[in-house]
């Protein structure tokens, strides 16, 4: 039988990065450089690895040895012998690219087409790196701020026409009448001067008193970062999202967001397509992130645990994630393959031990295990039977 054992992510050295963020949780020094995200699953991109008898493995390369023994014959079955979330630890220091994932028909279209084109995984401009969708939950170690989810547009008009510059009025315009993709697709679609023109009269705008305080601050600090970016108008077209440490926040397909700042674990399905329309130094595709974009305004749920033992609510069967607040032993089984992570203080789980940063595998075999100590655990597991 497959045994638990200990998993060692991978960090990304994303330029938007914090410098300290992730060093501080895991308990070691800086390197002077932007360490952005801790992956810890099994994307074949940076898969983790696990220990096991002294012997480290990719966890991807483990889970193909023995996908039935690893993930259990429902997982298996279910999610194609892959496991179907990638766990995260995200730092924030900067601002993030305006982006938005796929559905997986879409991720499936898109990564078809892109393969009959030949274009590499790996190329800069390659759109879909795989067939899969991207919800993702977020759930908040220190503050996060996001922007996130169209406003409903007579509330995004009013941000927009209270910056006063003129070159904006058609947008304005278009979201009067309720049209928010229409006003999108105008502000992508103007020329490249146009669209600096804009970006710049907006965060000079911004730098001023008026309405909307907040958001005209990060309208400042976006335009600092990506001068002369027309993301910065679109990102005030969205809703201004504030976490407190715990409380959570799930997107679905299409979301289109901004991740401001903050450290915050996040799950997501096991994919790495990104469709970006700005505030970023990668490849941009305007006319490929308006198929994907949801541009329906909704209100933004914000999930607030009231025990410290709380699980997410997730729509999807890929992923789910519960925090538990560890001051004791907690008692858990496994349904399926199992991450548990510990994102403070120092905890045994299933008889390993780590502390921030740490986590461990546990296959689906696994059954019954304990987590003892005292610290922030995170459990990332399947969706399918709750």
């Amino acid at each position: 039988m497959s045994e638990p054992g200990i998993l060692r992510g991978t960090v990304q050295p994303y330029a938007w990065g914090s410098l300290e963020a992730l060093p501080k949780i895991m308990g070691v020094p800086p390197t002077g450089d932007p360490q952005a995200e801790l992956w810890l699953g099994a994307h074949p991109r940076a898969p983790s690895l696990l220990r096991r008898d002294g012997v480290d493995r990719p966890l991807d390369q483990v889970i193909a040895a023995d996908p039935v023994g690893e993930l259990g014959a429902d997982a298996a079955r279910s999610f194609g012998d892959e496991l179907p979330f990638l766990l995260k630890i995200l730092a924030v220091a900067q601002p993030l690219s305006l982006q938005a994932h796929p559905t997986r028909r879409q991720a499936q279209t898109g990564f078809d087409a892109e393969q009959e084109q030949g274009i590499p995984i790996d190329a800069d401009h390659r759109l879909y790196r795989d067939r899969n969708h991207k919800p993702e939950l977020i759930c908040a170690l220190e503050p996060v701020t996001a922007f996130c989810g169209f406003r409903p547009p007579s509330r995004a008009a009013e941000v927009l026409h209270s910056l006063r510059i003129p070159e904006l009025a058609p947008a304005a315009g278009l979201l009067r009448e309720g049209e928010t993709g229409r006003a999108l697709r105008w502000l992508l679609e103007r020329s490249p001067p146009t669209r600096a023109e804009i970006a710049q009269g907006v965060v000079a705008a911004c730098a001023q008193p008026g309405p909307f305080p907040d958001e005209r601050q990060w309208g400042v600090r976006i335009g600092e970062q990506h001068p002369g970016d027309i993301g910065v108008a679109i990102a005030l077209m969205l809703n201004l999202v504030k976490l407190d440490p715990g409380q959570a926040l799930f997107l679905g397909a299409g979301n289109l967001h901004v991740y401001l700042h903050g450290a915050a674990v996040e799950i997501m399905a096991n994919s790495d397509n990104v469709l970006r329309g700005g505030l970023t130094v990668k490849h941009v595709d305007a006319p490929a992130l308006l198929e994907v974009v949801d541009c329906r305004s909704e209100d933004v749920l914000v999930q607030v645990p009231n025990r410290p033992i709380f699980t997410f609510q997730t729509p999807v069967p890929d992923f789910c994630l519960t925090r538990i607040e560890v001051t004791d032993t907690v008692r858990c089984r496994t349904a399926g393959p199992e991450i548990a992570l510990c994102a403070s203080g120092e905890v045994s789980a299933a008889g390993h031990e780590v502390k921030g940063g740490g986590a461990v595998w546990l296959p689906a075999g696994t059954g019954e295990y304990e987590i003892a100590g005292s610290g922030l655990v995170f459990r990332a597991q399947t969706n399918q039977r709750r």
